[in-house]
């Protein structure tokens, strides 16, 4: 099956192949990355369709001296083959030793760990600049496409990058694709220059004072080795438009193209997924919500940023259909989602932006300075913010508390049921007082085995069990945890009070006062980091008094292709543990 691919060690073994030796090389890695999709999913269509351009950019510049830099890197399988780790790929039982992203602590070729889009561009002028100030003379190539020039970071590069008198290329990926449909005028510009064969005046990179070439099949190995020939050892920045098929070689990933951009493992042969996830979830739930209330308030707007079915709030192609001038795409770019959903809240709209956590990390300024400052009332809502959320380091959304509660006049709601959340949205979506911020639910679906407010204007914790000298603070998903603690302490005839934060930037201090009547020790159980975390907020409150508080929650670290329930008893986020530590 894999003639060629086995002996890979690194590029250097590719570069005496003919094109035809080329060919089957690219066949290979096809079949490698099949094998590993199907099996533990992936990436899919974005690494099938950009597999003859890396085997060019290996066969011509000379890696890791010559660095090749992915954006984003959902696209890197075929760079991590050829550089020495095609068994992660070939082999089932190493699938798991590779990331699904580059990662400089698997091989040398890696320059950046990345995840998140639109930084190749900066990044490579970076290089460029390090590179030029020790006089060196290496090539710096950054390959940038599905959807990531729109995001800000992007041409921003762009604008650094036309100043820049040395070596920079520019390989830009055009499959007509983000994760879903592109979205915003520099794609009709992108469609313009394929249909022109980039011969179009209007041209977006030779605006911004580069240089450019276009390659019309960006899949044909001769041509790009040709084009890549030439332009090696450049002493200009350069743009290679490649026009691509995303997901060559796979017909189901060439007609599913959004299907198949990201996938969990699949039958070969049907294209069904075989997953053992339940029918609902908490995108699921979301999704259904936001649709019918779509439907039912003609002033409701939702928002996404090019990640509106897996990422963000469950919005398929058909619901998005169904929602029609509702819905709103601006691209993979989050900083300026938040500030149309500021516009909106403002001129009377009502403005709901979802998206992943990790991609939170992306708004601060908007969500402080566009959002909070100007006290508008929309609503965030914040996805796999939570130790079950994506496992990859570049991905863990467990850093959201501490970044959100630093803003003012932000409301920051954590559900603990799926019930509450969707109450909590309309809620948020109704209020005109507050930005407000949701942090979804992680892991499995929980039925609210207690009463659920549809008002929390009051900002109040809620008690669900009553009792003495021991609380339990169980925030979002973790109250689950806390129903566990509180049945355990019960066989212990310790009668805890259970309480469910609901809010997780504000104190409660009526509550946190009135506990101090009739408890001794405060538990905190929280799905993300402790270090500024909601614990120390409940912890620095009772600084004075003689309550205790143990805190559970998350090491401030990365962690990686990590199992949840392993992290959680490393952490000592399990009832056996904090019943020891409770009863001594």
């Amino acid at each position: 099956m894999y003639k060629y691919l086995t002996k890979i060690k690194s590029p250097r073994d590719i570069k005496d192949l003919n094109i035809n030796e080329l060919n089957e090389v690219a066949s290979e890695i096809r079949t490698a990355i099949i094998n590993r999709v199907s099996k533990l999913g992936g990436h899919f269509g974005s690494n099938m369709g950009i597999v003859e351009a890396t085997i060019a950019l290996h066969y011509v510049f000379d890696s890791p001296k010559d660095k090749l830099i992915f954006d984003v890197s959902h696209q890197c399988y075929p760079h991590k083959m050829l550089t020495g780790r095609a068994y992660g790929f070939m082999n089932d039982e190493d699938f798991t030793k590779i990331s699904g992203y580059t990662n400089p602590d698997e091989s040398e070729h890696d320059i950046f760990n990345v995840g998140h889009t639109s930084t190749s561009i900066s990044s490579s002028i970076g290089l460029c600049k390090a590179r030029d100030l020790k006089n060196s003379k290496e090539n710096i190539i950054a390959i940038i496409g599905d959807g990531s020039l729109s995001g800000g970071e992007a041409l921003e590069g762009f604008n650094v990058a036309s100043e820049l008198n040395s070596n920079l290329i520019i390989v830009v990926n055009d499959n007509d694709m983000s994760i879903a449909e592109n979205h915003g005028g520099l794609y009709s510009n992108l469609r313009l220059l394929r249909k022109s064969k980039g011969m179009c005046e209007l041209n977006l990179f030779k605006a911004f004072g580069l240089d450019y070439r276009y390659i019309d099949n960006g899949n044909d190995l001769s041509t790009l080795i040709g084009v890549f020939s030439e332009i090696k050892d450049i002493n200009h920045p350069i743009v290679i438009h490649i026009n691509t098929v995303k997901g060559k070689g796979s017909p189901m990933a060439e007609s599913e193209k959004e299907k198949f951009h990201s996938t969990a493992s699949f039958n070969i042969e049907t294209g069904e997924l075989v997953s053992t996830n339940p029918k609902e979830t908490y995108l699921t739930v979301t999704g259904d919500y936001i649709l019918e209330k779509i439907k039912n308030d003609k002033s409701f707007v939702a928002i996404s940023a090019g990640v509106p079915s897996a990422l963000g709030f469950g919005f398929d192609a058909s619901k998005r259909i169904e929602a029609g001038e509702q819905y709103i795409d601006v691209g993979i770019a989050e900083q300026s989602t938040v500030a149309v959903a500021s516009g909106i809240a403002k001129n009377g709209g009502k403005a709901l932006f979802g998206t992943y956590s990790s991609f939170i990390q992306r708004t601060y300024d908007q969500m402080s300075h566009d959002l909070c400052l100007n006290n508008s009332p929309a609503t965030i809502l914040v996805s796999n913010a939570s130790i079950y959320g994506f496992k990859d380091k570049t991905h863990i959304g467990i850093f959201d508390i501490p970044l959100l509660s630093s803003i003012p006049n932000l409301v920051y709601l954590a559900p603990a049921s799926k019930e509450e959340l969707t109450s909590m949205l309309e809620w948020s979506i109704e209020q005109n007082r507050y930005p407000v911020a949701i942090k979804m639910p992680g892991g499995e679906v929980f039925n609210a085995d207690y009463t659920v407010s549809d008002d929390f204007s009051d900002l109040k914790y809620q008690i669900t069990k009553k009792g003495e000298g021991v609380s339990i603070f169980a925030l979002g998903c973790f109250y689950k945890i806390g129903v566990e603690l509180y049945s355990a302490l019960k066989k212990q005839n310790i009668n805890a009070t259970l309480i469910n934060p609901r809010v997780i930037n504000i104190l409660d201090k009526s509550t946190l006062d009135m506990l101090k009547e009739s408890h001794h020790t405060i538990v905190t159980l929280e799905d993300g980091i402790l270090d500024g975390g909601f614990g120390e907020k409940i912890a620095s409150y009772y600084t004075n008094d003689s309550i205790r508080v143990l805190k559970y929650g998350l090491k401030r670290e990365y962690i990686d292709r990590y199992e949840p329930n392993q992290i959680l008893l490393e952490n000592g986020i399990d009832v056996e543990s904090i019943c020891k530590d409770l009863i001594w």
